[in-house]
């Protein structure tokens, strides 16, 4: 059994205290890894060499920095099968979602930000010709980046990325539950060039190594990407000791579908209907912009209800390493438990529901040889909760989609922002001026319009309520990991 190591100043280094964290393949229930159990001990080892190695990288050339990230989009791209397998045996995911979607957008991060970081600009101001000021942005040193483990290699890069291309150095800490792509990035790094101690990366739980991140005094800015809860510790422990954060958390997003919407396609490519289908169903269900609320206007509910229950029914559920696979394994038994919990509430006390599809784990008869023991959960559709119950109000974060009725334009908004968070929401409709009314009275830092999940990286990205603060992407992303310092001259 592989016995996976830190990354830590351009070396693979096993944890100082020697203990590991069993890492099970969701598909099979099986262990297949080992994952370091690292401490506080190994962080100050991380972050040593990050801060020794920060002085050198910030004063590397912008067009330098720009090759190697260049070059490590090169390498990511030569290793997409190698990547995609061990992202799928890692989280369950079906192969062909990892190969086509997850991997590739690490690539782009890497070449987006190597791109953005030769073109900064600064901003001048004249002083009636007396005096001229001018703002510099200067890389703020070691930053601490937490990835989580839905999307595990894509949202780490989505981090290195802008931290690196703007100058810092930085160290990384995982999910312990999906680590295998980190561990492979560490080879890439150095192959592509990237300085000893400029990323660096440690295993770990959040207790053992992300706590001791967090509030390590010479990290001055903490990226993480996780649950409200862990969000809102980061937030008590890190706020005191005045470091930048960007915290991007839950969500339970809104997907709106007017009477008028383009249901089916009819005018070529994929209709509401399939976009909430897909919206809700990628990757489990398992990723925040997933569309888990489906608010439809009555006219068109039925089918919209049947149309999504029907395509969820017709998933092709398997071992994730099979092509042929569209829908795979929850990525741990804790959280298969955690969605099974909420479908008891929605028979409980949902307010009358009923669930129309799914509900419960796959039957073992029904699955591979090779994944009777796995973490299956069938794709879940429900209509009619209460919208103030718990199902409708907490993120479940799995493969549940719960759908309302409304009459109007203004019940469709109020069901949309009637939850604590506001990370994402999608709207459908071909009326030009209901759509821009609607996106801007969404309480949301994301609107998809007729789309869903269609990135621009230009774009800044982050949520409002209980979904986190600051933003990531595009140049948000850069100012983020940069300090800025106004230059006044006396002419």
């Amino acid at each position: 059994m592989e016995s996976l190591s830190n990354f830590i100043a351009g070396r693979a280094v096993p944890p100082r205290a020697g203990k590991y964290l069993d890492n099970f393949e969701p598909a099979t229930g099986r262990v297949y890894s080992r994952v370091p159990d690292s401490g506080e001990a190994d962080i100050n080892d991380a972050v040593a060499a990050a801060r020794a190695a920060f002085p050198a990288w910030a004063a590397t050339p912008a067009d330098a920095r720009s090759r190697i990230l260049h070059r490590l989009a090169d390498l990511i791209e030569q290793n997409l099968e190698r990547l995609a397998r061990a992202e799928s045996i890692d989280t369950g995911k079906p192969i062909t979602l990892a190969r086509a979607v997850d991997i590739p957008r690490c690539a782009t991060n890497f070449r987006f930000f190597a791109a953005a970081s030769t073109q900064s600009t600064s901003e001048f101001h004249d002083g009636d010709g007396t005096t001229f000021s001018y703002t510099l942005r200067r890389p703020r040193g070691v930053a601490g980046l937490i990835s989580p483990w839905n999307l595990p290699l894509y949202l780490l890069t989505w981090k290195i990325a802008p931290a690196i291309a703007s100058g810092n150095t930085c160290v990384c800490k995982p999910s312990e539950v999906t680590p295998m792509t980190a561990f492979l990035l560490g080879d890439l790094l150095n192959e592509a060039g990237v300085p000893a101690g400029v990323v660096n990366i440690v295993h770990g739980s959040g207790t053992g190594a992300g706590a001791p991140l967090v509030t390590h005094p010479d990290v001055p800015a903490i990226s993480f990407t996780g649950s409200t809860g862990v969000g809102k510790w980061i937030a008590q422990h890190a706020g005191p000791m005045l470091k930048r954060l960007s915290l991007e958390l839950g969500g339970k997003n809104p997907f709106i579908i007017f009477d008028d919407a383009e249901l089916e396609g009819e005018c070529g490519g994929e209709g509401a209907i399939a976009t909430a289908a897909r919206a809700a169903f990628t990757n489990q269900g398992q990723v925040c912009l997933c569309g888990s609320r489906l608010l439809v206007h009555r006219s068109v509910f039925e089918r919209v209800l049947t149309g999504v229950a029907e395509r969820a029914r017709a998933l092709k559920i398997g071992d994730p390493l099979d092509e042929a696979t569209q829908f795979g394994a929850l990525t741990s038994g804790a959280h298969r438990d955690k969605v099974a919990s909420y479908m008891q509430l929605a028979r409980e006390v949902g307010g009358g529901g009923t669930i129309h599809c799914g509900g419960a784990p796959v039957e073992q008869a029904k699955l591979p040889d090779r994944c009777k023991q796995g973490l299956f959960f069938q794709p879940t559709v429900i209509s009619g909760l209460d919208p103030a119950c718990r199902v409708e109000q907490e993120e479940i974060f799995g493969p549940v989609v719960t759908l309302q009725a409304f009459d109007t334009d203004e019940q469709a908004i109020a069901l949309a922002n009637s939850t604590p968070y506001g990370l994402a929401a999608t709207v459908w409709t071909r009326d030009a001026s209901r759509l821009h009314r609607t996106a801007a009275a969404i309480n949301s830092g994301v609107v998809w319009a007729n789309c869903w999940m269609v990135r621009d990286l230009r774009t800044p990205f982050g949520g409002t309520k209980q979904s986190g603060l600051g933003r990531e992407g595009g140049l948000e992303a850069m100012r983020f990991f940069t300090e800025p310092k106004a230059v006044t001259v006396r002419l």
